[in-house]
């Protein structure tokens, strides 16, 4: 895990990090972080790339890629777990309310092995999403995703956050997002765009195709 930050925010350049796994895994630093928030740390591991915003305790984006893999791996058992280094939403920002911890990088798109699966449960890779589009629209479409990847071979996604100035924030302290942009690369240079709002969805998948700029 490559672990690097960026800070929008005034006296903040020397807030910039970066460390291997095996350095990442040996820090022993408390959850109570002795640091102001940043804005944007850039974390990259084997299956995906993600911007996280400490502030909003939310991704700002995330990259990853879709292969035609086998499943080799079930999430029984598996829970969503915090990184000790970075300040993350946990499991109070979902008790008993409509959010669910939806996944960005998706479990269904890494369960070739147990170690990929697990990657996908941290809560670097998680949203504040309504439950009803985290159980429809959205794994729909990740569900045919996958079919185009084993169809026509490894496909890019990038998942861009909105936060529009209104948005909500938990009593908590993280921020729910006000929509989800998914840009969907093909093979040969094609895309297509998606712009999911976080409300429970109306309409099937497909209809919540955009123009790509």
């Amino acid at each position: 895990m490559i672990i690097g930050s960026c800070q929008k925010e005034e006296n903040k350049s020397n807030d910039r990090a970066s460390m291997d796994e095996s350095q990442f895994n040996q820090l022993e630093i408390s959850q109570q972080l002795d640091r102001d928030k940043i804005d944007s740390i850039l974390v990259t591991t084997n299956i995906f790339e993600i911007s996280y915003n400490e502030v909003f305790e939310q991704p700002n984006w995330v990259k990853y890629t879709v292969r035609d893999i086998v499943k080799n791996a079930d999430r029984d058992g598996m829970n969503f777990y915090t990184v000790d280094s970075i300040y993350t939403s946990d499991d109070n920002d979902y008790y008993s309310n409509r959010w669910d911890r939806g996944h960005m990088a998706p479990a269904g798109s890494f369960n070739d092995t147990y170690e990929n699966l697990y990657s996908t449960f941290t809560y670097l890779n998680v949203a504040l999403q309504y439950d009803d589009l985290n159980r429809g629209a959205w794994v729909d479409l990740e569900e045919q995703i996958r079919e185009w990847a084993d169809e026509y071979g490894d496909i890019d996604i990038e998942i861009y956050l909105e936060f529009n100035s209104n948005h909500i924030t938990l009593e908590t302290g993280a921020h729910v997002p006000t929509a989800f942009y998914k840009y969907v690369f093909f093979p040969d240079t094609s895309k297509k765009c998606f712009y999911f709002p976080n409300v429970s969805p109306e309409k099937v998948w497909t209809e919540y195709e955009i123009e790509c700029d």
